[in-house]
């Protein structure tokens, strides 16, 4: 494996508090709300799903770059709790769409005005150079996200 290019980024420094930010974030998320667990697959399936979209379980697990089994798995799971419904697709009863119920879209809604609330608490203890430099950071996350995607999606 290569290593990248020598840059004043502390690669590994912020990879080590990006996941503890977001299960920090996620339980804090959940506690405010009173929101049920739920599996990380799971909300990447429904975050897939956003609201009036649907999708057949092949893209969905295309797109998620999870097998179809184990996608077919998580929906029958999903169905159960509510969080998804499966309808036959219009004109062609083999196949099935997939869509985030009510329900499911909610608990997300609920979830995401939560962890902005938090956040934005949390921000409020910062300083205003600290605040500033989140502010500025978060375009480049969102590259950085993007770029991570794209690299996950090249074989």
């Amino acid at each position: 494996m290569t290593r990248p290019e020598a840059t004043d980024l502390d690669a590994a420094r912020l990879a080590s508090v990006i996941s503890p930010l977001r299960r920090t974030l996620l339980a804090a998320a959940r506690a405010a709300e009173h929101l049920p667990e739920i599996p990380d697959a799971q909300i990447e399936i429904v975050r897939a799903l956003p609201r009036g979209t649907v999708s057949t379980p092949g893209e969905l697990a295309a797109r998620l770059r999870l097998s179809r089994s184990t996608v077919s798995n998580l929906l029958t799971a999903m169905e159960g709790n509510g969080l998804v419904e499966r309808r036959p697709r219009p004109g062609n009863l083999r196949h099935v769409d997939v869509l985030a119920t009510a329900k499911a879209l909610d608990l997300f809604d609920r979830f995401d005005l939560a962890s902005g609330n938090l956040v934005a608490r949390a921000a409020a203890t910062l300083s205003e150079e600290d605040r500033s430099a989140l502010a500025a950071a978060v375009p480049a996350l969102e590259r950085l996200r993007d770029a991570l995607t794209q690299a996950k999606d090249v074989p």
